[in-house]
């Protein structure tokens, strides 16, 4: 009986130690190492001196994540003028990100985290039918790698134009 209270509260206690919390605004940005769409390993540290728009994503091909995907590829134009990057991450294969991209016309980088570990660094992993996938939450990182924002539960619909126009908002304070 002992040993299985014992084990029991061992779970427990490794089960808190994993972070399910989102990074809070004003702190670094946890780094990473993941395969992109070009099957190119990308890290967040490439990109210091730009603003990243990190999008997490459910799944590839379905109706939400395409949404959103089509938006970021509209208003990818604007996001390049204001030094900003977008970065796309699923638990989906570079293979499917690659296959993505092709179908929907897609020129941004979409980061393959299969083992779900950034997303879980991200506090943006979620069990959906016994499938883990990532929630969809954005994180702005500023030039110097913190985050600048955070946006959680997004609405893929509007989610591209607020994103923008926090952007702005960050960068106007900045200057």
């Amino acid at each position: 009986m002992n040993r299985r209270i014992l084990l029991i509260a061992t779970c427990v206690a490794l089960m808190a130690a994993v972070s399910t919390e989102p990074p809070a605004t004003g702190s670094a940005a946890p780094d990473f190492k993941l395969t992109s769409n070009e099957g190119k390993e990308v890290s967040l540290k490439d990109y210091r001196g730009k603003w990243v728009v990190l999008y997490f994503y459910p799944k590839d091909f379905t109706s939400g994540c395409t949404l959103e995907a089509h938006n970021f590829q509209r208003d990818l134009a604007q996001y390049e003028k204001i030094n900003a990057v977008i970065l796309g991450v699923s638990v989906d294969t570079a293979e499917s990100h690659k296959s993505f991209c092709a179908k929907e016309g897609l020129n941004f980088k979409l980061l393959a985290d299969v083992g779900a570990k950034v997303s879980t660094e991200y506090g943006s992993v979620m069990d959906y039918q016994g499938t883990t996938l990532s929630k969809r939450n954005t994180f702005l990182i500023d030039p110097s790698g913190k985050i600048a924002r955070e946006f959680i539960k997004v609405n893929p619909q509007q989610h591209s134009e607020e994103v923008l126009k926090t952007l702005s908002e960050l960068q106007a304070k900045a200057t």
